[in-house]
């Protein structure tokens, strides 16, 4: 009762009194396969993975960047910074291209992929968390329980879904992933990360990564986990957090 309580408190906008997730939703623990080195001034808000290498997109006003990452070292191989106004959010690939949001100006970025080259901007309404290819689709978060389905060329919205787990709006939906075509987002502020069915919107899964920070070594409200990144050849899941200094390797554990 206790867990499912917790998941209440953390992911409902409107938590109820009680909240037992249906049969259906899978809950998993984790096990760390291997923790890497992460810069630990990096406050992470997306996180993708290409061609042997993560890319990560950082934030704060005059320190957001987007990088080119070595896994082994944690250092940036190759880097453009955003506009010292604006505060960098999620990523995602695009072909040759990344597409990145930021929080509050409505401006989205594109670089080409190859050298990190700028190749313009785009508007869009509303705050920008995190992004996420699904299929032909660039998917939205912006930190309400709405996920939205963008072209990708022109930035009209095509759909959008309510994120629910056990019928309720879960809300802080912040950094994006798509694995097997499921999308898997952090909830902003916690230690979960739930897999949603990007056609229903509902909740297939909950993934509590609690103790991970302490690992990690950190303190403090901002330190909080946030980044995903999915090897899909090597089949290999990769997590960190904002200000870490360890990136981790995990995979799924006590499923039920």
């Amino acid at each position: 009762m206790m867990f499912v309580v917790a998941i209440a408190l953390a992911l409902f906008a409107d938590p109820p009194a009680e909240a037992t997730p249906p049969p259906s939703v899978e809950r998993c623990g984790y096990r760390i396969i291997q923790s890497l080195p992460h810069d630990p001034s990096s406050f992470t808000q997306g996180l993708f993975w290409h061609d042997g290498h993560l890319y990560e997109a950082t934030g704060q006003y005059g320190r957001s960047r987007v990088a080119r990452l070595d896994l082994q070292t944690g250092r940036a191989l190759a880097e453009t910074p955003l506009p010292p106004d604006q505060f960098g959010e999620g990523i995602t690939r695009w072909g040759d291209q990344i597409i990145g949001v930021t929080w509050k100006s409505g401006i989205g970025h594109r670089w080409r992929i190859k050298d990190l080259k700028p190749l313009g901007t785009f508007r869009y309404a509303g705050e920008g968390w995190g992004v996420t290819m699904v299929g032909d689709d660039l998917v939205l978060s912006d930190g309400t329980p709405q996920l939205r389905f963008l072209d990708p060329t022109t930035m009209a919205e095509r759909r959008r879904v309510t994120v629910r787990l056990a019928g309720r709006p879960v809300a802080m939906i912040n950094e994006l992933e798509t694995i097997d075509n499921q999308v898997w987002a952090n909830i902003w502020m916690t230690d979960f990360i739930v897999r949603i069915d990007p056609v229903s919107g509902d909740v297939a899964a909950l993934v509590d990564l609690s103790g991970l920070k302490d690992d990690a070594g950190v303190r403090g409200t901002d330190s909080v986990l946030n980044g995903i990144a999915w090897d899909a050849r090597a089949k290999r899941l990769f997590v960190t957090g904002k200000y870490w200094p360890k990136l981790y390797e995990i995979a799924l554990a006590d499923c039920r």
